[in-house]
């Protein structure tokens, strides 16, 4: 890679850190309902959203196919939709008349299916199918997420295979030990930006279910 593709990744990532610092606070996310939680993990009752996703072919490495994926993405939030929205290198994120802000949403969903890796985020409530600005990139789509239970387990740290396969297992064990039967593919999500000591980020690892165990040790709402 030459100096100039490195200045560009730099700034790129410079703005991603600026980005979700300005509006940590205020970042969406999949609004949910936790219906069974014990020591090991949560069953969340989703609501609808709509993600834009993208697949990531012929990686072998699962950090270099979560990067590309991830600046696809954020390169369509940042302008690469046709309504070129403009977001300057500064904080707090600017917007003007002819340009429509989507701001940014956690957490970043990572699958892995036959193609390849497919990296995705949640569009803000406020988009529709029909209203979300269209990706300029053919490699980017939007998809409607129907509501959906799903078996979670929260963990701390850096967002790697390690960690992924470590979790995963524990998901599968907990739902197998819940006699509970798993409806789709496993998932992983990040919450957190890349400045975030590992201790303190909120990863989490996923897979859609076909119902919770009848004991309800809690119930609260969760977004």
């Amino acid at each position: 890679m030459n100096t100039t593709s490195n200045m560009k990744r730099n700034l790129s990532l410079f703005a991603l850190i600026i980005l979700m610092s300005s509006s940590a606070l205020a970042i969406e996310s999949p609004k949910y309902t936790v219906v069974y939680k014990d020591a090991s993990l949560e069953y969340r009752q989703y609501e609808p959203y709509i993600v834009a996703e993208t697949v990531v072919q012929n990686s072998s490495s699962y950090k270099r196919a979560s990067n590309e994926g991830f600046m696809r993405l954020f390169r369509y939030i940042t302008g690469d939709n046709n309504i070129q929205m403009d977001i300057e290198m500064t904080a707090p994120v600017q917007r003007n008349a002819v340009s429509e802000d989507i701001a940014m949403t956690a957490p970043v969903q990572r699958v892995e299916t036959e193609q390849g890796w497919r990296i995705a985020f949640m569009l803000p409530e406020k988009f529709s199918m029909e209203t979300a600005p269209l990706p300029t990139d053919e490699r980017i789509n939007l998809r409607p997420v129907a509501g959906q239970l799903m078996a979670v387990v929260r963990y701390s740290g850096r967002w790697t295979e390690r960690n992924f396969e470590k979790h995963k297992e524990k998901l599968l064990t907990g739902i197998e030990a819940h006699a509970i039967e798993a409806t789709g593919v496993i998932e992983s999500a990040a919450y957190d930006a890349p400045y975030v000591l590992p201790f303190l980020r909120r990863n989490e690892v996923m897979i859609p279910v076909d119902s919770a165990p009848e004991l309800q040790l809690s119930v609260a709402a969760g977004s």
